[in-house]
């Protein structure tokens, strides 16, 4: 073979190269990583080939086969090929073999280096055969210089990513059994998202901490000769700031200013500029994203990702705001060429990047501005309104300043201040690129009055308030505090908030993050005995001594060495018995609540699964075990769907404090006629309180609806897995899903059975069934056997008889699309809609088919 081999990580990042190299060169992809550490199932066999009296006599080996690194012999490591990777590795090896030249295109942050060495080392051989090529956009040129000027592998980096893989390793796999053994099973611990962790959980008590204070405004309406209306806040009285707190204070203002004579003192007018943002980073886009578009971090580099492997747009994992010099002369041809000059400034405008950015990266950019969001050819909507945020913020940040007309008019009457400020645009600048659901500034239009001009009172307008608690956390605001505090890189950010929610210590519930009552317990303990682990600065100064390692200015094993040897000491000590120093127990706090299985005393548990009631004589022998338990549901829950974004708020200023230690106390629906309150200190303090009331029919009788199968009313429940509404007919089992957003689930339908359509998994047969994701075809033996799939329309026209009228509809779709594939029905989540699209070899073509206005309309524009 003449050829040269061309390994990439991503099947399309190699279909999109392999456009832009010619004949000479066979492009392969290694589908991610293809070498790890090993994972829980080598672990598991390594293990037996050791002796149990061994492992138990030796610690440090149990240590060393589990982690796959050995801390005490110079930090060996055993890497092993990941499972499921055999062929490919195999497949890469002979092609190898044949192979004249191989080049190594993979990523060009740290991972992709490690992802490099990975490849280099399993397929062996001469070093002199291995080229490492960098691009950072899969653009035809950039390819094609990248291959004319191919590098070495860079060891620096790859070390630093091995330093991060193995403290990250040791932190996981030496602390997590220490909570298992004393807080809860399945817990663990990690470096950089337990500190994450700590984030969210600090925010929560500042939360619960808080009293809102009541306080009020007044407004008053002004009117001039004219009639017009003008809005004016009292802001001073005496000078002073204008701060009532109570309902009298209101009264007794209003009575004093009716008497007065209002007159306008001052009027100020001034331009002023906003300049444009810079070019998104990773962690800029990521917050955009969530905040405009909704997207979640994982989302958004997901989505990114494949913007990047499809050649749209520039490497994605960059703390840098450079932009190449190209790449602005590009743009400011666009904006010349298709803006009045007027939005060109003079010269390209820059922008400062972190201390720590590495800027040989560009930022985030299109790779070529005159390809627009409608061009592109990709179905996605996603990729589409990711790609249009790129692309405006990349436009936008080479225009010129934004101009507002901002205007202040202020008014004296006798002791009292009133002001009221407006603004309008003079000039759009930069804006003109951004769409209006960007745009979050109003123009408020103030009309010149000229300063003497008495003003007459209209109306009154005074208004309660309450302080408000510090804001809880979203994936944007958390993403920014990440990168304030310097912890972890804007590349992990999205596996950081993934593994605190997969691990039970918090929960994203209306695009907020709440710590979850295990995650408090496991933050509190992990500061009380891994402290310099879980300090902010700590892990800030370990990504900068990280920077270090890939710079070649430091030694990675040293630094591990430094790193291993306090977190040693400290994981001894946390080791022992509480009395002496040790991690403390979560223990369970018993309450006078009988168990209504065996009678004796229910207790107050945290687990991973949450907050709940367990029976006390789970400790006990297993002959004399009981295991009931009894679900408990937080009050906010409830109140979030009532009362909205007031919840916090009411929540607070109606919470009852613990009468042992002062704590503010959560509240826990056991039913709807019990509920228990637990003191924010457990299991430290042992404070409870019982009440017995009528709590969740009162709260939800606007919920109360009549039963879809026997016309019976249907009321709140709280279960296993939350709210729901039940039938109250003894004889009827319907019930009805209560929503995240507080919207009660449409009826469920009986499953249609199709004995004709059997399955390929098992012997069971498809039924179809309707559900909240739309129609599905699912087995009828579920849960034993879970095989799913969408419904070809040719199967649904075949059983139209069996199907609802609502239905029918789909048996109108066309069987075929344009190029002859098999049509099925899929479900947009966000229009909430059936549609109709064909699939290929288990991929999606590209066509698809909407029902509008009666009819089924294909989109032809993207067809492949």
């Amino acid at each position: 073979m003449n050829k040269a081999l061309v390994i990439v990580e991503s099947p399309a990042k190699a279909k999109t190269i392999n456009k832009y190299l010619g004949d000479n060169y066979i492009v392969k992809s290694s589908i991610g990583h293809i070498r790890d550490l090993p994972t829980n199932h080598s672990i598991n066999k390594k293990n037996n080939n050791l002796t149990k009296n061994k492992i138990i006599k030796n610690k440090k080996i149990k240590y060393i086969n589990s982690m796959g690194i050995d801390p005490y012999n110079n930090w060996e490591a055993k890497y092993e090929i990941l499972p499921g990777k055999e062929k490919i590795v195999d497949e890469l090896k002979l092609l190898a073999k044949k192979a004249k030249h191989i080049y190594l295109a993979t990523d060009l942050d740290r991972e992709g280096e490690a992802i490099a060495w990975h490849l280099k080392e399993i397929i062996g051989g001469d070093h002199k055969r291995f080229s490492r090529i960098i691009f950072n956009e899969i653009t035809k040129n950039s390819i094609q210089q990248a291959f004319k000027k191919p590098g070495e592998l860079n060891i620096n980096r790859v070390n630093a990513q091995q330093a991060r893989r193995f403290m990250d390793r040791i932190v996981g796999y030496m602390i997590s059994p220490i909570l298992w053994k004393k807080i809860a099973r399945g817990l663990s611990a990690g470096r950089v998202q337990s500190v994450a962790m700590r984030l969210i959980v600090e925010r929560e008590r500042n939360i619960k901490a808080f009293i809102p204070q009541e306080y009020w405004k007044l407004y008053i309406n002004l009117l001039t000769k004219s009639k017009i209306i003008i809005p004016m806040k009292v802001t001073h009285i005496n000078n002073n700031l204008f701060k009532p707190i109570n309902l009298k204070q209101i009264q007794t203002t209003i009575k004093l200013l009716e008497k007065e004579c209002f007159t306008v003192f001052n009027y100020k007018s001034k331009i002023t500029k906003i300049k444009p943002h810079a070019p998104f980073t990773t962690s800029t886009l990521q917050q955009a994203a969530n905040t405009y578009l909704g997207f979640s971090v994982k989302k958004t580099m997901m989505i990114a990702q494949r913007l990047y492997e499809n050649g749209y747009i520039t490497y994605i994992r960059t703390d840098s705001t450079n932009l190449s010099q190209e790449s602005i002369i590009m743009v400011r041809h666009y904006i010349n060429k298709n803006f009045n000059k007027k939005y060109l400034p003079k010269s390209p405008n820059k922008y400062n990047t972190t201390k720590n950015s590495q800027e040989a990266h560009e930022a985030i950019r299109p790779t070529d501005i005159n390809i627009i969001f409608e061009q592109l050819k990709i179905i996605e909507i996603d990729e589409k309104k990711l790609y249009q945020l790129i692309w405006c913020q990349f436009v936008a940040c080479q225009m010129t300043s934004a101009q507002y007309d901002c205007s202040t008019l202020l008014v004296n009457a006798n002791h009292y201040k009133l002001c009221t400020k407006g603004r309008t645009l003079h000039f759009d600048g930069w804006t003109i690129v951004i769409p209006m659901i960007y745009k979050k500034n109003k123009e408020h239009i103030l009309p010149f009055i000229k300063i003497g001009t008495k003003l007459k009172i209209q109306k009154f307008i005074p208004s309660q308030h309450f302080t408000k608690s510090p804001s809880r956390y979203n994936e944007a605001s958390l993403v920014k505090e990440l990168e304030k505090r310097g912890i972890g890189r804007p590349s992990t950010y999205a596996s950081i908030i993934s593994t605190i929610q997969n691990r039970g210590y918090v929960r994203l519930k209306n695009h907020r993050f709440y710590a979850e009552k295990i995650g408090e317990i496991v933050t509190d303990r992990l500061i009380e005995n891994f402290y310099e682990l879980m300090n902010y600065n700590f892990t800030a100064n370990m990504e900068d001594r990280l920077d270090q390692i890939a710079l070649n200015n430091t030694k990675w094993k040293v630094m591990l060495d430094e790193f291993f040897i306090d977190f040693n000491k400290q994981l001894e000590i946390a080791k022992k018995n509480p009395e002496i120093g040790g991690m403390r127990l979560n223990k369970i706090v018993i309450t006078n609540i009988n168990c209504p299985k065996c009678n004796k005393k229910m207790g107050i548990k945290t687990a991973i699964t949450g907050v709940f009631l367990s029976c006390s004589s789970y400790i006990l022998k297993q002959t004399e075990r009981c295991k009931t338990t009894i679900n408990l549901i937080p009050e906010i829950e409830i109140l979030n769907v009532i009362e909205g974004d007031k919840a916090e708020t009411n929540a607070l200023r109606a919470r009852n404090r613990c009468k042992k230690c002062n704590t503010a106390m959560d509240n826990y629906f056991i039913d709807n006629k019990n509920k228990l309150l637990i003191c924010g200190n457990n299991p430290i303090c042992d404070g409870y309180i019982l009440k017995k009331g009528n709590f969740l029919i009162k709260k939800f009788q606007e919920k109360i609806l009549k039963c879809d199968k026997c016309n019976y009313e249907m009321y709140i429940k709280i279960g296993r897995f939350g709210k729901y509404m039940s039938c109250i007919n003894e004889h009827c089992k319907n019930t009805r899903k209560i929503l995240h957003n507080g919207d009660i689930a449409p009826p469920k339908e009986d499953p249609i059975p199709l004995p004709e359509l059997k399955c390929k998994k098992s012997n069971a047969y498809f039924v179809l069934r309707n559900g909240s994701s739309g129609i599905f075809l699912a087995a009828n033996t579920f849960p034993k056997s879970r095989e799913t799939r969408a419904p070809l329309v040719k199967e649904l026209i075949l059983f139209k008889d069996r199907l609802s009228k609502k239905l029918h509809y789909l048996t109108d779709a066309p069987i075929l699309d344009n190029v002859g594939n098999m049509t099925l029905v899929r479900f947009n989540r966000k229009n909430k809609e059936q549609y109709i699209t064909s699939e290929k070899n288990g991929e999606t073509t590209g066509w698809f088919a909407f029902y509008i206005n009666g009819k089924w309309i294909e989109n032809k524009k993207i067809n492949k």
